[in-house]
């Protein structure tokens, strides 16, 4: 089995000073860069996926911005591919499915930003594409939400997203055991 990593939107605009800060999002992109540095080890496929926002309304990720710009520490190298998106989807309106069949990937490895909405509309499309997700939930971050009334932690956004993607969408490790599983 071919295994990729899918770095998504790990993009300035949500770490502290940009324009939609996620809560831990620093522990997320530590995460990230050891997961990083796994696939650059063993040589296997690392795919960066970039949100700009197109929409009049948006507020980060706009074009030719600093938020926009992939964090440092999770920045491409030469050969690995960076994918635009306009979408939470990552498949939606892209060439993510040309690439990944194109390095015939059957296994996808996944982190980013933002929990509950990138993250999981992305696992579920490449789920329903037949592919089998990995999710390293330690190394994704989100961020308060509001229902209503209602102010909901981060903590717990991530917890419920998380948990209804390896209900029946991915498996979902945290890096180290991810790690440990795979080094065998």
């Amino acid at each position: 089995m071919k295994t990729g990593l899918l770095v998504v939107d790990m993009q300035n605009d949500y770490f502290p000073g940009g324009k939609m800060e996620l809560v831990e999002m620093n522990g997320a992109v530590e995460n990230a860069g050891k997961l990083l540095s796994f696939f650059r080890k063993k040589e296997w496929p690392v795919f960066h996926i970039q949100h700009v926002a197109l929409q009049d309304q948006a507020t980060f990720f706009l074009p030719d911005t600093n938020g926009v710009a992939i964090h440092e520490r999770v920045n491409p190298l030469s050969g690995e591919g960076i994918i635009i998106k306009h979408f939470p989807n990552s498949f939606r309106e892209t060439i993510l499915s040309k690439a990944l069949e194109s390095a015939k990937i059957d296994r996808l490895v996944i982190c980013g930003a933002m929990s509950h909405m990138c993250i999981d509309a992305t696992t579920r499309a490449a789920a329903d594409l037949g592919f089998e997700c990995l999710v390293i939930h330690d190394a994704c971050a989100t961020r308060d939400l509001q229902f209503g009334e209602q102010t909901i932690p981060a903590h717990q956004v991530h917890g419920a997203f998380m948990s209804a993607l390896g209900s029946a969408y991915a498996k979902v490790l945290r890096f180290e055991t991810f790690a440990a599983v795979t080094s065998n």
